[in-house]
């Protein structure tokens, strides 16, 4: 039988609207603590601005979801778009801390939006191609942290830093996703999916999100979501202050190592994942992304502690010694014994780290779809992305806490722990279902 295949034509116009949105986002990123202490924010301060994005997200999720299920896609996303906008004008406008925090609450609440692109993706897609289609969305945050950064290295140099600048043209990248989605995007949940929404919305709207996750299916599903963003989310985060306190890598060379981890996630969630997923099915490809990345991380945390060919310690304490914002003390290893092994080590490990993390959320978010009903697709698909959101909001603080009491192979070996343990807890209560449907 031959393999269904993707509508692109149909799912095209989502990627690029999910792309530019997520290319506004990913240049403020970089510079937004050195913003924050532009203005005399303490380390406290600028941690609660880092977390007030993710946190409007988690609240945001389930709102966005349910009422692009009731009202349509396209209208959540052009509101939610216009919000986005408004945020990034004040974050270019803004002359205090408060308004600093105000445009990151607006964006998170707005940038909730990619839930109502998920669904317009479920809506264009069969359950054969479904995973392959939520894989674009991945591969547009893959390209988002790989192009993202470099935008805003460039514009800071071409302006002598001046911040305001990227946060300007983050407006002007949203502004474009509004233009795309008035004009290229086409309704994909038409008319008679929102009456039966409107229909099953007699039930208040947590009642059913209650009652989607206490199906053991979906709740175990939910759980590996947080769960896995936890982990990969906070190797993200702690990525850069590891290389520097094992290798002695500094920004530009981690910048490097990021675009490395883009373009791995690129490939996985634009391309290859499609064909796993209809030959592996989403089942398996979650155990084996639990299972690459459990072992992966755990591999990364004992990267030997080898400095760079090119590494000189007192030209790091330099230019760290010239950062504002080097709030944190990290032991720098001696120069004296250089060499390729400790960089050759990480890149070879960041291969099977990335590909599990890459797998995981689009076959999870497909396995979710498939288990909701139709016209609760969004709704489902917020909660997904809230969890997503409320690890975002608490990954930094837990791997920052392991990192300086522990030590820096702590987050790691952490991480690879609990998804080796997820694995098995998957194994075990997939083995019970199956043996609980037997007849006796």
């Amino acid at each position: 039988m031959t393999a269904e295949k993707l509508d692109f034509k149909r799912v095209f116009p989502i990627f690029m609207i999910v792309l530019v949105d997520l290319l506004g986002l990913t240049i403020i990123i970089p510079l937004l603590p050195l913003y924050a202490a532009s203005f005399g924010a303490d380390p406290l301060t600028i941690g609660v601005i880092a977390a007030a994005y993710p946190t409007m997200q988690l609240i945001g999720g389930p709102l966005l979801g349910s009422l692009s299920d009731r009202y349509g896609r396209k209208p959540v996303l052009l509101v939610s778009q216009i919000g986005t906008l408004i945020g990034f004008l004040l974050l270019g406008f803004a002359n205090a801390l408060p308004i600093l925090l105000l445009s990151r609450v607006i964006d998170g609440l707005s940038g909730a939006n990619i839930v109502a692109a998920q669904a317009a993706i479920t809506d264009v897609t069969t359950p054969q191609t479904r995973t392959q289609g939520l894989g674009l969305i991945g591969a547009a945050f893959g390209l988002g942290f790989t192009l993202g950064p470099a935008i805003a290295g460039i514009a800071l140099a071409l302006s002598n830093n001046n911040y305001q600048v990227p946060a300007f043209i983050a407006a002007g990248f949203s502004l474009v996703t509004i233009l795309l989605t008035a004009f290229r995007f086409d309704e994909t949940h038409p008319a008679e999916r929102r009456a039966q929404h409107a229909a099953s919305a007699r039930t208040p709207m947590l009642q059913t999100l209650l009652r989607a996750i206490r199906s053991p299916f979906v709740g175990m599903l939910l759980v590996l979501m947080f769960a896995q963003q936890l982990v990969f989310g906070g190797f993200e985060n702690l990525a850069s202050l590891f290389n520097l306190s094992r290798l002695g890598l500094n920004a530009s060379s981690n910048a490097v190592v990021f675009v490395y981890i883009g373009i791995l996630v690129v490939f996985v969630q634009g391309y290859a994942i499609g064909r796993w997923s209809q030959r592996f099915g989403e089942r398996r490809l979650v155990l084996a992304g639990l299972l690459l990345l459990g072992v992966s991380l755990m591999l990364i945390a004992v990267t030997p502690e080898q400095p760079v060919p090119w590494y000189s310690r007192a030209a790091l304490v330099e230019e760290l010694s010239a950062s504002t914002t080097s709030t944190v003390a990290v032991a720098l290893p001696s120069d004296a014994n250089t060499g390729w092994l400790g960089l050759g080590w990480l890149l070879l490990m960041m291969i099977p780290a990335s590909i599990g993390g890459a797998i995981l959320s689009p076959s999870i978010n497909s396995l979710i779809t498939k288990r909701a009903a139709p016209q609760e697709t969004g709704a489902i698909l917020g909660v997904s992305a809230s969890m997503v959101s409320l690890a975002n909001a608490i990954t930094p603080l837990i791997g920052g806490a392991l990192f300086q009491w522990l030590g820096s192979t702590a987050p790691f070996l952490f991480g690879g722990l609990v998804m080796l343990a997820l694995l098995a807890l998957s194994i075990v209560l997939k083995t019970g279902v199956e043996t609980a449907a037997q007849p006796g």
